[in-house]
């Protein structure tokens, strides 16, 4: 970025400074005189009751939890997708580009090679808080707070050490649904400011938008049921919500599988526990993953205990119904493998092993030979399954029969 003229800017950056020890000294916000604007005089007085004037660094979120926002989010989706031009742009301007959630929080950061190092010094770094409560006025908290591009010129920071920045911030909303899921952070020094940096930070903003997933974290999808909650959890993990499928990480799908199998709802612990057995997890990771899921459900799902809000099906639940009433074809038929396979959930890992011995059993009690075929498809090394159903036929012809023979001879290596 080309800098405006240099004495016009050191004016306004003495005129910020002026303003901004005014504003210290005095017990009331008219002693900072007219010049300020309102939205900066604001957060001055809320930084003021909550921030010393000499804090030297932003404080730092739980780094497990903010890796677990970012993992998955749609935001980290997108911003991979255009990562290259947000880099150039840094590294064209002398800038550290950073995107933050709703909280203003930092989940993801580039710099310059000069402004890398201003900003790892003052924790302007991935699980810095830069909301104004944490280190006071910034055009991050201001994007985030009031919804509208934010620029945060030299003193009218409120930390010192701050003051030798510009900030330029763009919210970052779901181009769909229109919720806001963070700010967009361009900043530099103070004498590099220019005109075009909260446009620059407008334009960036929309092509982060722009590749996002469609609505927060969905794709369309023809021929899936309208209403409520629907989950394929054997042999890959689906979700689809309201005729919508759900774009979900590992962990999250984990976590939905288990609301949805205890309908009653689950308190953290409860939750924790059958998620992670013996890992050392902690729990903010957890509420970290919790808080993406509800997101991406719309806010159908509640705290205290965690449970979902609406209908709920899955296959599990029709294959153990079937075969609770004996239709053992038609369970094998909707059985589509293991359930969750490499899941490390203790709780999921004994519920997988419950659904596949369940439907073995009920093959060995009743050897349809069509239904055997069906589930050699999945469990090909099964030989006594295999043994059983021909011993049942006992040389009697059946269309099924050569296929079985071979699949015995498959299984038995």
């Amino acid at each position: 970025m080309v800098a405006t003229a240099g004495s016009d800017l050191a004016a306004r950056r003495h005129l910020a400074v002026q303003a901004w020890t005014a504003f210290l000294e005095c017990s009331d916000e008219v002693g900072a005189g007219p010049g300020v604007r309102p939205e900066i005089l604001s957060s001055w007085s809320r930084s003021r009751a909550a921030v010393a004037p000499d804090v030297e660094e932003a404080p730092l979120a739980d780094e497990d939890e903010t890796a677990a926002l970012w993992r998955g989010s749609p935001l980290q989706v997108a911003v991979q997708e255009v990562q290259a031009e947000l880099r150039r742009t840094a590294e064209d301007g002398d800038l550290v580009v950073a995107v933050t959630d709703p909280e203003t929080r930092i989940l993801w950061t580039y710099g310059g090679r000069v402004m890398r190092r201003r900003a790892e010094r003052v924790n302007f770094v991935p699980g810095g808080r830069w909301d104004d409560r944490s280190v006071g006025t910034n055009a991050l908290d201001l994007a985030n707070r009031t919804a509208a591009p934010a620029v945060v010129f030299s003193a009218e920071h409120y930390a010192p050490i701050v003051h030798n920045w510009v900030c330029w911030a763009a919210p970052l909303r779901d181009p769909v649904t229109g919720t806001q899921l963070g700010v967009l952070d361009l900043s530099t020094t103070w004498d590099r400011t220019h005109p075009i940096g909260l446009a620059t930070a407008r334009v960036l903003a929309r092509l982060i938008e722009s590749a996002m997933p469609a609505t927060a974290a969905y794709a369309d999808a023809p021929g899936t049921p309208e209403v409520g909650l629907v989950l394929t959890l054997l042999g890959t993990a689906e979700a689809w919500l309201d005729g919508r499928r759900l774009a979900l990480n590992r962990r999250q799908s984990e976590i939905l599988a288990l609301l949805a199998l205890h309908p009653e709802g689950l308190s953290l612990e409860q939750l924790h526990a059958l998620l992670y057995g013996d890992q050392a997890v902690t729990f903010s990771t957890l509420k970290a993953e919790v808080s993406h899921l509800r997101a991406a459900l719309g806010g159908r799902l509640s705290s205290r205990p965690y449970r979902l809000l609406m209908p709920v099906t899955t296959d599990v639940d029709r294959v153990l119904s079937l075969l609770r009433r004996g239709r053992v074809r038609a369970a094998v038929e909707a059985y589509g493998g293991g359930l969750l396979p490499g899941t490390d959930s203790p709780a999921l890992g004994e519920l997988a092993e419950y659904v596949a011995v369940a439907l073995r059993e009920a093959l060995l009690a009743d050897p349809d030979p069509d239904a055997v075929v069906r589930y050699s498809e999945h469990a090909p090394y099964d030989a006594e399954v295999l043994e059983v159903c021909l011993a049942v036929l006992a040389g009697r012809p059946h269309p099924a029969a050569p296929l079985l023979k071979g699949r015995l001879a498959v299984a038995r290596g």
